[in-house]
């Protein structure tokens, strides 16, 4: 007779195969909540979801930002952009996003991979918080991120020690990450915010390092590395296309989520046809994201897949089906296969 455990294993798979099918798309990167833990409370969010949106990778924002008096006064910043005060890093964020989705009926937890961030990538115990958080919540969590390397603003904000992509503690946290099976969405800008013309994007020669230093880790690299000032350097394309086209980066996909992404895919007709030809020849290295924060109804939240739609319009039937939902099919279901055993074997 089927234990109660497997029978309940085998509902969660049929609801998660259900929620496959009839939607329009998959969110490889949502936050919850904002940078200062203030978000959409999740039952609401599954209603914003509703019959267009199937599944979602769940995070909230790792980064706490501070209300200094000194600074702002009586005033409240609830963005990085709008005080000069730091920002630090929040671990209390996984056990909320564990809570949210525990507070979910198990047909709608099957929509969610929530993901592990409230960690300091510049810290050695890194690698262990993440192990703690696998232990303490079994069968919720998904992967980690997205979390922050070097971003333009933010990065310069945060308290402590700077992270780095050359960092021993990124590397602990990267394999720690393919020993569990996590999925791992990356932010790191292609390059610095008004970089010299004759300067070496030496991000982007570091990023390639560490893609190469952990080939057993699936990693999703956020936004292809572009921001709000941070341009596609010259010949981005070209070169992502021949990243793509290496066997050794096959365990590097890429999301398109975020606004600040989508303006320049989508600043001309040419930019658009040409970043459709690179989706058409790789179809399985690209998921769609919306990088929408804390939203209020479907309208906001889906802004950018609207956006998209220009693009969607110019791939082959499988380069849409992949990027929509396919990839994002492929990578979590099999993250939470390989995450799920690894706590069977090691949670007590």
């Amino acid at each position: 007779m089927r234990s109660l455990a497997v029978i309940a294993a085998l509902a969660f798979t049929v609801a998660a195969e259900a929620a496959q099918s009839k939607y329009d798309v998959h969110d490889s990167h949502f936050h919850l909540t904002n940078y200062v833990q203030e978000g959409t409370d999740i039952r609401d969010f599954v209603r914003i979801m509703g019959d267009r949106v199937g599944r979602v990778a769940l995070f909230g924002i790792p980064l706490q930002q501070t209300w200094s008096h000194r600074n702002t006064g009586d005033f409240a910043p609830t963005y990085y952009l709008q005080t000069d005060s730091p920002l630090y890093y929040y671990s209390f964020t996984d056990a909320y996003i564990a809570q949210a989705y525990l507070s979910l009926p198990e047909k709608d937890r099957a929509r969610f991979d929530p993901m592990i961030t409230g960690f300091n990538p510049a810290d050695m115990y890194a690698a262990d918080h993440i192990k703690r958080v696998l232990k303490t919540f079994p069968g919720v969590f998904t992967g980690i991120g997205e979390f922050t390397i070097h971003k333009e603003f933010v990065s310069s904000k945060i308290a402590g020690d700077v992270a780095s992509l050359t960092d021993p503690a990124l590397d602990r946290i990267m394999d720690f990450a393919a020993e569990a099976g996590l999925v791992v969405i990356l932010h790191n800008d292609i390059d610095m915010p008004y970089p010299r013309e004759d300067q070496e994007p030496y991000e982007l020669k570091q990023l390639s390092e560490l893609f190469q230093r952990h080939p057993k880790t699936s990693i999703i690299w956020a936004h292809c590395g572009v921001g709000r000032v941070v341009r596609p350097i010259e010949r981005q394309l070209e070169l992502l296309e021949r990243a793509l086209s290496n066997p050794a980066s096959s365990h590097v996909s890429i999301d398109i989520s975020w606004t600040e992404t989508a303006k320049y895919i989508l600043a001309t007709p040419e930019t658009t046809r040409r970043v459709a030809q690179t989706i058409n020849r790789f179809p399985d290295r690209f998921l769609f994201g919306t990088d929408e924060v804390a939203p209020k109804d479907q309208t906001s939240y889906l802004k950018i897949y609207d956006m998209y739609q220009p693009l969607f319009a110019q791939l082959t039937p499988e380069a849409s089906e992949k990027l929509r939902k396919g990839n994002y099919e492929r990578l979590f279901d099999e993250a939470r296969r390989r995450v799920r055993a690894w706590e069977k074997a090691n949670v007590k």
